[in-house]
């Protein structure tokens, strides 16, 4: 947690300035046939800093009136429970570092509170991806088992290798997409480049030679990595994938919202976008509205709760958008 608030300067950057003084953040795990797991966390500024002011992972149980607290932390006192048989909770005995969660720190728990660490500590955000002359993705690669192909196309070659020799129904998949996208695609090959090391190559229908990976467009190379992204068998719990329409041809954000869709099956899926190209593809029940109110608080809303009916029977979601009726402009 430390590190990705400093890369957005610290808690007070991003706080909504002069209208909030924490960030506080709730979710809830179903657990089948008991009731949910819930998890809260509060984050103050502090100075040039930041400290966690409250941190409860708890569950309610059949006949008791109050929730059994799996890590009870506030203001520094963190007290948890472990899978020692101890009917007490206890306090660190080892250096719990004031800047990351007691989730991410004590020792291991019960299985629910496991999962839920696993689940949280597995979201995964792609931004646009770096197609600058020595990006990672335009580069050889280290031959290796890969589930996803990084969030800056790192393990993209070795992914896409792995895929192929484990899992050849997804993998041929994964190029019927590529094949529907450019008419004139044929393959991708693997040609090694030293001991270790591999090189992926686009073969064109027409062109006797195939191309390299610094060869090819952005547009293809960022296609690219979210057609592999979403077809992924690996997919963490929870994606975000940021503005994938940049560099895009107009024609693949129809095939890409066909593969968000499919994705949203295997793990919860949150997409930020501007563009009106790519909501032209969806339903409104797969949109949600960001906007601020009168207080500067962001608000939000599913496409589907602003009685956009009437609207939609002459226009198109987009064209709502672009007309103002949809919000979404902060």
């Amino acid at each position: 947690m430390n590190s990705k608030l400093s890369q957005f300067g610290g808690v007070a950057s991003v706080l909504t300035r002069e209208k909030s003084e924490d960030i506080s953040l709730f979710v809830e795990m179903d657990v089948p046939g008991h009731k949910p797991l819930g998890y809260e966390l509060s984050v103050v500024s502090k100075g040039v800093g930041y400290a966690i002011s409250c941190e409860v992972l708890s569950q309610y149980r059949e006949g008791f009136n109050e929730a059994f607290k799996h890590i009870d932390s506030h203001d520094g006192d963190i007290q948890y429970y472990t899978t020692e048989g101890t009917r007490k909770p206890v306090r660190p005995t080892w250096e719990h570092s004031p800047f990351e969660t007691s989730l991410f720190q004590v020792p291991k728990m019960f299985c629910e509170p496991e999962e839920l660490r696993r689940i949280l500590g597995s979201v995964t955000q792609y931004h646009a991806l770096d197609v600058s002359s020595r990006a990672p993705v335009k580069l050889p690669q280290q031959m290796k088992p890969a589930e996803l192909p990084g969030a800056d196309g790192e393990d993209l070659i070795p992914f896409l290798y792995y895929l192929r020799e484990s899992n050849r129904d997804r993998y041929e998949a994964f190029e019927d997409v590529l094949k529907a996208a450019f008419p004139s695609f044929e393959s991708l090959n693997f040609p090694p480049v030293a001991a270790g090391m591999l090189s992926l190559t686009w073969k064109d229908k027409n062109f006797s030679k195939p191309f390299y990976m610094h060869e090819v467009s952005e547009g293809t190379l960022r296609f690219l990595r979210l057609v592999s992204l979403l077809q992924s068998p690996g997919l963490s719990t929870v994606t975000m994938i940021d503005e994938p329409e940049v560099s895009l041809h107009p024609e693949l954000l129809s095939i890409l919202a066909d593969l968000m869709r499919e994705a949203s099956q295997r793990t919860q899926l949150i997409v930020a976008t501007h563009s009106d190209r790519l909501i032209r593809f969806l339903e409104p029940n797969e949109v949600v509205v960001m906007d601020s109110d009168d207080d500067s608080c962001t608000t939000a809303a599913w496409g589907d709760s602003l009685d956009l009916d009437n609207w939609l029977k002459e226009f198109s979601l987009d064209e709502v958008w672009r007309m103002g009726r949809l919000g979404g402009r902060s």
